[in-house]
């Protein structure tokens, strides 16, 4: 596939003689450069928390409609300060 983009004068003069330097080419540097860019933004973006789920009977209806303070206060409760 070809595709033209167009880039500012002084980017790619910078690019051309980086190209050159490491005996490259402009499309090369390119790709990588998307590549990098891809990668770390959809590893950004990207984060998913894993589902873990745990046998048992849910949560304590008790607890139903409680603030979370008096559930963490029953979870460590006896387990000194």
């Amino acid at each position: 596939m070809k595709t033209t983009i167009e880039i500012a004068d002084s980017l790619l003069k910078r690019a051309k003689k980086l190209a050159a330097r490491e005996r490259t080419t402009i499309r090369a540097l390119v790709e990588e450069s998307l590549q990098r860019v891809l990668t770390e933004r959809e590893r950004r973006s990207g984060f998913k928390l894993k589902k873990v789920t745990f046998r048992g009977e849910g949560l304590n209806p008790e607890l139903v409609g409680k603030p979370w303070a008096v559930t963490r206060d029953l979870i460590y409760e006896g387990r000194g300060s």
